[in-house]
């Protein structure tokens, strides 16, 4: 008679089925980090998306529009030949808030009046 050890038999593999209550659960729960992110933003002021603060004052910073080809490296040399391009790029990215270096033409860059006035 052939014995059958139980302890290491794989057991069934069942499928997991969730109750629409328990769907609803399982949403709240994944959606909760979310939710206090946003109240956060909403209850801290919004930060930079809804400020109360006025722009820069009129005369800090220049305008150029981006032409097709152009990058921020060959703008910060057309703007200020004498400066090194890696801070005037630096400058120009915190002043547009630019989330990349990534140019459309006919976008209109802010740039700083310190080196504006170089150009």
């Amino acid at each position: 008679m052939t014995t059958i050890d139980v302890r290491h038999a794989p057991s069934p593999r069942t499928r997991l089925r969730l109750t629409l209550r328990g769907r609803r659960a399982l949403v709240a729960v994944a959606a909760l980090p979310a939710v206090v992110a946003v109240s956060f933003a909403v209850l801290s002021g919004g930060g930079a998306l809804a400020s109360d603060e006025a722009g820069a004052p009129e005369g800090t910073f220049a305008t150029v529009t981006v032409m097709s080809g152009d990058s921020l490296w060959t703008i910060a040399e057309e703007v200020a030949p004498n400066d090194d391009p890696r801070d005037v790029i630096d400058a120009i990215i915190r002043l547009n808030a630019l989330g990349s270096g990534q140019l459309d033409a006919g976008q209109t860059l802010a740039i700083p009046a310190e080196y504006a006035v170089a150009s």
